[in-house]
């Protein structure tokens, strides 16, 4: 997910002492593996587990299964606070989280977490709600509310309260993305959770959470709606809202901090992509006539949830951006091993046809071109883009993005670099679920690519 000395998974390799691997069958082999996941999470290294062990194609299933089984009893024996499982969000249940003081000190995020409904076969939506910038308990309970009374059942609500008040209130900095990513894999990890149907949304200051989440988090997420906000799109690039749906809502008399005038910019990027990809950027965005900052929140959430994430696009649009301070380590199946430019913005494009891989990796180059004259905000950018010569990436693949019985063609940035068929192998099983923590998404195979080998 990210980098956070030790508390989240990196995309690095390093080595680290594991038992041998186990012949003697699968409860054997599973043990293994949870052991080497334990490490995982106790140590965030990244080792080889088996290098080289291949996996037949009829097998990837089962292995699959058993993989997941293993990062699942790893979680549970993870010595941290745990989500439990959800009672109905009428009990009012709450928890908390410490936060790492390395990111945040002395905070503490106390939070609303509960269910309306019966549990679908498939597990629950999950919303996690943003609340906006006012008196914390006074905000916190709003959020209760709306999760008890927002018609989006079934659903699974996650309601924090912000731990800080000051310049701490902000839901995209670091000590909140380590609540965020915690809630995922905790989340994903229960069982009860529908990995397909995660949704955020916020109001107000959570509406400008949401949306630097919605383009941060995309991979993760069905869809995604703030409301009362409207971020210049430097902090969250449209682009990377190809595969979800995107809803924004601002009343056109909101002028507060030109939350009506980034509204109307957000609206004209995703139409000017839409156009440019119709079978993308699905969105929902809107100036509501005659309101301001208060605006009716409910049509919102039933919105979000008639959609379901599809976790394996072919075409895959991601500008690799910072939030305050730390860049994401993987993206759908894009792994960065190195990063092309370190004071760089980096944009990767996919386009899987048949068994061709296609990728465009370049530096971006920003230069503000509309900035406000009372605080000197940043409201409108142009972008530049060079061909990347460096940096280290991993492409992982299954039978959903390629056919794994044919040979693979994979170009970047116009040159040919892999023609074969490509490998499957436990390691890129295991490798690829503690990169993304999602069980959708453990890749049988992979393709790593070195661009500073591919220039003439």
């Amino acid at each position: 997910m990210n980098k956070f000395s030790k508390w989240l998974i990196c995309g690095a390799v390093a080595t680290i002492a594991m038992p041998a691997l186990a012949t003697s069958g699968d409860a054997n082999l599973k043990s293994d593996i949870t052991r080497w996941f334990s490490s995982v999470l106790e140590n965030n290294n990244v080792s080889r587990f088996s290098p080289d062990k291949k996996i037949k194609i009829s097998d990837i299933a089962a292995t699959d299964s058993l993989v997941w089984s293993a990062w699942v009893d790893a979680n549970r024996k993870l010595d941290e606070e745990k989500l439990p499982s959800p009672r109905p969000i009428a009990s009012g249940d709450s928890g908390e989280w410490k936060i790492p003081a390395n990111l945040e000190a002395d905070a503490t995020m106390k939070y609303y977490w509960g269910s309306k409904g019966d549990m679908p076969a498939g597990g629950y939506p999950l919303f996690l709600y943003l609340h906006g910038s006012g008196a914390p308990d006074r905000e916190w309970s709003n959020g209760l509310y709306f999760a008890r009374t927002f018609a989006d059942s079934p659903s699974v609500y996650f309601v924090p309260k912000i731990p800080r008040t000051g310049e701490w209130y902000r839901w995209w900095q670091k000590s909140k993305q380590y609540a965020w990513e915690k809630l995922l894999r905790q989340a994903l990890a229960s069982g009860e959770i529908d990995p397909d149907r995660v949704y955020f949304f916020g109001i107000s200051e959570g509406g400008y959470g949401s949306q630097r989440l919605a383009s941060f988090y995309a991979d993760y997420l069905a869809a995604a709606g703030p409301m009362a906000g409207g971020e210049p799109l430097a902090n969250a690039p449209a682009e990377n809202c190809r595969n979800i749906a995107f809803s924004l809502r601002t009343g056109d008399r909101d002028f507060g901090f030109y939350r009506d005038k980034l509204t109307r910019y957000t609206k004209e990027a995703f139409d000017s992509l839409l156009a440019l990809h119709p079978a993308g950027y699905v969105h929902n965005i809107e100036l509501i006539p005659g309101y301001g900052h208060a605006i009716d929140y409910r049509p919102t959430t039933p919105w979000l949830s008639a959609f379901k994430r599809n976790p394996y696009p072919k075409k895959v649009s991601w500008e690799d951006f910072e939030m305050d301070g730390i860049h994401r380590t993987g993206f759908y199946n894009l792994q960065v091993m190195e990063r092309p430019a370190a004071n760089k913005r980096t944009r990767y494009e996919m386009n899987i046809t048949g068994n061709n891989v296609d990728i465009t990796v370049s530096n971006v180059d920003y230069s503000t071109v509309e900035t406000d004259s009372k605080w000197g905000i940043a409201l409108k950018f142009a972008r530049s883009y060079t061909t990347a010569t460096t940096g280290k990436f991993r492409v992982y693949l299954n039978g959903s993005l390629v056919n794994l019985d044919r040979p693979v063609t994979l170009t970047v940035n116009g040159k040919r670099v892999f023609c074969g068929k490509v490998k499957c192998t436990l390691d890129n099983m295991l490798e690829s679920c503690a990169q993304f923590h999602d069980p959708r998404r453990l890749y049988p195979a992979s393709i790593d690519v070195d661009l500073s080998k591919f220039q003439k």
